[in-house]
C-alpha cells in the first residue's frame, strides 16, 4: 500500500497532463488524486533529469554574464592611452543615454520657496519645482550662513537612497547640515515613490504602493515598454536640481558636487557619468560590480539600478567613474555593505588606473569605514571632506557635531498636505508615460502604414530578441521511459515524456501524446504559464486529444518545472515571482518574451514534423503535418503571440486561455498587474500586442482563462 501512494503521488501530475480525475489502483474503487504539492514537482523534475530545475535560468544567465565579462575585462584592459579613454567614455555615454531613452525637453522650473527654517550655523529653504510641466519635486536647500562664509557657495545635490521619509531621513538631512555648516550649500530632493512624492493611486484617492522599491518597479515595467526606465525620471530630476542651482545667484555654478547613499549612490553615479557640471562625486553604498558578486548574492535591484543591456555592452559600475575621469570622484564604502566591498575595490582599481592614464591618479578616491550598509556618520565625514577639497581647495579633518541639530519631519515638508499629487494640475509620472504611449500609438500607425509585413516582423524580431527559425541550433532530444511510474498512461492516450535541450543550459520538460488508435489528424501544441503541472493544461490537451489530434506540451524557460524557486523579487503578486531572473536578462539586453518564443518556435518546428519515436529521435526532418495549431495559457500567451507572429508559416491556428490584452492598455491604469516576463523593453515604438494578432493574418481564438489557483 505504502508503494501504492508513492506510485500516485508521482502519477498525479501526469495524470493531470491527460485530463485524468482518478487513478486506476485495481482495487475496489478508483482514488483521488490531489493536483499540486512541491514534492510531486522535484519529483517529476528527477525523472526529467533536471538538477535545481528553480535555479535553471539564474544558471544559464550568469554564465552569459560571466561571458559579458571577460569582453568587458579585455576592453577595460586596452585602454592605456587617454586616446582609447576617450573613445570608450564616448561610446558608453552614447550607449546609456540609448538605454534610458530620450529625456524630456528643458521647459521652465517655475520653482518658488515655500518656507525658510533656520538653524545654528545654518538654514533650510523649502523649494518646489517642475522638472517636466506639472511634475513638482519637493526640495530643500540646506545654505550656510552668509556672516560665516561669502556668497556665492559652492553646492552639491544629495540624491535620496529608498527610504520611504525621502529627504527628511535623518541620516540625509545631517550630510546635508554638515555640508552647509562648512560652507557648502546643499539642495536634497525626493525621488519619484517617495517623501512626498508618491506617486501610484488606486483611482480612489488612496496610495497602492507599499514601499518605494515597489513603486520604482511599476514605474519601470511602464517606462521599459517606452524603451525608457525609472532612472530616466530620476535622472531627469537630478539634473533638474542643477539648473535649479544654477538658477541663483547665491550659487557657484562652476562649483558643484554630487553625493547620495544606496540608491542615492545609485543616482550620483549616473549624475556624474552624464552630467558634465558636476565636478566632484561620492557615491557611498553603492558602487561594486554587476559582473562580480552582486548578481550571484543579493541579485539585481528595483528598477532604477538596471540598465537595460547594460552587461552586453560593457558598462560596469567602474565605468560611472571612468565616464566622467578626471573629474574628482570618491567611492565611499561599507565593509560589512550586501554591495560587496571587495568588489567595490576591484571597480576603484579598473577607475584609478584610467585616471592615472590621465594624470590625475589623486582625484579618483576611496574611503572605507567598517559598517553596515548606510551613510553612516563616517561616510557623511568623508564625503563632505571630499566636496571641501575639490570644491573649496580645503583638505582637513571635520568631524559632524553630536549635537547637530536637523529639522523635523513637519519642518521638512513643503506642502501642507504632503502629497504633490494633490497640488491641482499635478502630473505623476505614470501620467506622463500614458501621454507618451498616445504620441507612441500614434507613430505606429504611421510607421505601420509605410512597413510590409516583413520589415514589421523585423522590428518585432529585433525588439524582442527572436532569432530567425534558421539561425537557431538544432535541439537535442532525449526521450524518456514512458514505462515509469511517474508516466502512467491515460486509457485513449499514449503520453511520451521527452526533455528538450534548445541551447546549452537550456532543458525543456514536455510530453508527447497521441491518439492510442485511430490517425493523427493533425498536431496541437499546448504550452501553459504554469507549465506541465498546471491545472488547466490538463483539460485542454485531453480535449485536443479526443479529437484526434497529437498535443506537444511543453514548459518553456522558466515556467513550470523551472519556475523560479528561492529568492523572489519586490512585490511579486504584482509583477510575478521571475523578477531578479528577469533583471539578469534585462542586463544582457535579452527578453523573457523572446526568449520563450523562440523555445515555441523549435517545440513547434519538432511538433510539426514528427509522428513516431524514431521521428522523434531524429529531430523531425521530415514534414509530415505542416503548420499546427497553438494552444497557449496564461502567461503563455504573450510569447506564443510573438512566436506566431514572427514565424506564421509554422501555425494554422492560435487559441489563447487569457487576455491579448495591449501594452498600451496596462499603462493606462496605476494598479495595472503586470508580469514582468511578459514586457519587452522599447516595444511601444513599433508593436502593441494586439498588432501581433494582425501580423499573424490567420485564426486567433480568445478564450477566458480560469486560474483556480496561484503559486
Amino acid at each position: 500500500m505504502q508503494r501504492l501512494r508513492k506510485v500516485l503521488r508521482h502519477a498525479s501530475i501526469l495524470v493531470a497532463l491527460v485530463g485524468a480525475t482518478k487513478v486506476s489502483t485495481g482495487l475496489s474503487e478508483d482514488i483521488a488524486v490531489p493536483q499540486s504539492t512541491q514534492d510531486w514537482k522535484q519529483d517529476l523534475a528527477e525523472a526529467y533529469g533536471l538538477d535545481e530545475p528553480g535555479r535553471m535560468m539564474e544558471r544559464y544567465l550568469l554564465a552569459h554574464i560571466d561571458q559579458a565579462a571577460v569582453t568587458w575585462k579585455a576592453e577595460v584592459t586596452a585602454c592605456i592611452t587617454p586616446e582609447a579613454i576617450a573613445a570608450r567614455q564616448v561610446r558608453l555615454k552614447k550607449k546609456f543615454l540609448e538605454a534610458l531613452g530620450d529625456f524630456p525637453p528643458r521647459t521652465p522650473l517655475r520653482s518658488k520657496v515655500v518656507g525658510r527654517i533656520v538653524k545654528p550655523k545654518y538654514c533650510v529653504e523649502k523649494i518646489i519645482f517642475e522638472s517636466q510641466p506639472g511634475v513638482f519635486v519637493t526640495a530643500a536647500l540646506f545654505l550656510p550662513e552668509p556672516k560665516q562664509y561669502p556668497v556665492p557657495f559652492p553646492a552639491m545635490i544629495v540624491a535620496c537612497g529608498h527610504s520611504a521619509e525621502g529627504k527628511q531621513y535623518d541620516a540625509y538631512q545631517r550630510v546635508c547640515a554638515l555640508a552647509a555648516r562648512e560652507g557648502i550649500a546643499a539642495l536634497i530632493w525626493d525621488p519619484i515613490g517617495q517623501g512626498e512624492r508618491r506617486q501610484l493611486s488606486d483611482g480612489r484617492g488612496g496610495l497602492i504602493a507599499k514601499a518605494s522599491t515597489h513603486e520604482h518597479n511599476a514605474i519601470g515595467a511602464m517606462s521599459m515598454l517606452l524603451g525608457r526606465n525609472t532612472a530616466t525620471w530620476m535622472i531627469w530630476d537630478g539634473m533638474r536640481a542643477l539648473d535649479y542651482l544654477e538658477s541663483r545667484s547665491d550659487i557657484d555654478s562652476t562649483k558643484i558636487g554630487c553625493t547620495g547613499n544606496s540608491g542615492g549612490g545609485t543616482q550620483t553615479s549616473y549624475l556624474m557619468a552624464l552630467d558634465d557640471r558636476i565636478m566632484a562625486a561620492a557615491p557611498a553604498c553603492y558602487v561594486t560590480s554587476l559582473y562580480g558578486r552582486l548578481p550571484r548574492t543579493i541579485g539585481p535591484q528595483d528598477a532604477e539600478q538596471n540598465i537595460f543591456g547594460q552587461l552586453a555592452w560593457g558598462m560596469d559600475h567602474a565605468d560611472y567613474c571612468l565616464m566622467r575621469a578626471p573629474k574628482p570622484t570618491l567611492l565611499c564604502v561599507a565593509t560589512r555593505d550586501f554591495f560587496d566591498s571587495n568588489d567595490s575595490w576591484a571597480s576603484y582599481r579598473v577607475a584609478k588606473q584610467a585616471f592615472g592614464v590621465l594624470g590625475r591618479s589623486e582625484a579618483m578616491g576611496l574611503v572605507e569605514v567598517n559598517e553596515e550598509h548606510g551613510f553612516t556618520k563616517p561616510l557623511r565625514e568623508s564625503s563632505v571632506r571630499w566636496m571641501l577639497r575639490w570644491l573649496k581647495k580645503r583638505d582637513e579633518p571635520i568631524e559632524e557635531p553630536a549635537d547637530l541639530e536637523v529639522l523635523t519631519a513637519e519642518e521638512m515638508r513643503c506642502l501642507s498636505q504632503g502629497e504633490v499629487m494633490l497640488i491641482e494640475g499635478a502630473r505623476s509620472i505614470p501620467d506622463v508615460l500614458r501621454t507618451e504611449a498616445i504620441r507612441a500609438a500614434s507613430r505606429r500607425i504611421s510607421i505601420n502604414q509605410e512597413q510590409n509585413l516583413e520589415d514589421r516582423q523585423k522590428s518585432i524580431r529585433m525588439l524582442a530578441g527572436i532569432r530567425r527559425i534558421d539561425e537557431i541550433p538544432k535541439p537535442e532530444i532525449t526521450i524518456l521511459d514512458a514505462t515509469a511510474d511517474i508516466f502512467p498512461q491515460r486509457k485513449g492516450i499514449r503520453t511520451q515524456p521527452i526533455v528538450v535541450d534548445v541551447e546549452p543550459g537550456i532543458r525543456l520538460p514536455a510530453i508527447w501524446c497521441t491518439p492510442e488508435q485511430g490517425p493523427i489528424r493533425g498536431v496541437s501544441m499546448v504550452v501553459d504559464g504554469d507549465g506541465v503541472v498546471g491545472e488547466t493544461i490538463g483539460d485542454a490537451v485531453a480535449q485536443i486529444v479526443e479529437r484526434g489530434n497529437a498535443v506537444m506540451a511543453v514548459d518553456v524557460r522558466g515556467t513550470g518545472l523551472t519556475q523560479r524557486t528561492g529568492q523572489r523579487y519586490f512585490d511579486l503578486e504584482r509583477h510575478g515571482p521571475d523578477g531578479q531572473d528577469f533583471y539578469l536578462a534585462y542586463l544582457l539586453g535579452r527578453s523573457y518574451a523572446g526568449m520563450r518564443a523562440e523555445d515555441l518556435l523549435v517545440m513547434a518546428t519538432l511538433a510539426g514534423t514528427i509522428t513516431t519515436l524514431k521521428g522523434l529521435e531524429s529531430g523531425g526532418t521530415v514534414p509530415l503535418h505542416g503548420p499546427i495549431e497553438l494552444v497557449a495559457i496564461g502567461e503563455a500567451v504573450v510569447p506564443a503571440m510573438h512566436a506566431a507572429a514572427t514565424a506564421p508559416e509554422l501555425f494554422s491556428s492560435v487559441t489563447l486561455y487569457g487576455d491579448l490584452e495591449g501594452w498600451t492598455r496596462l499603462i493606462a491604469t496605476d494598479a495595472a498587474h503586470v508580469p514582468l516576463t511578459s514586457l519587452v523593453h522599447g516595444a511601444l515604438e513599433a508593436y502593441d500586442l494586439v498588432d501581433l494578432q494582425s501580423i499573424f493574418g490567420k485564426p486567433v481564438q480568445i478564450e477566458p482563462h480560469r486560474k483556480e489557483h496561484s503559486k
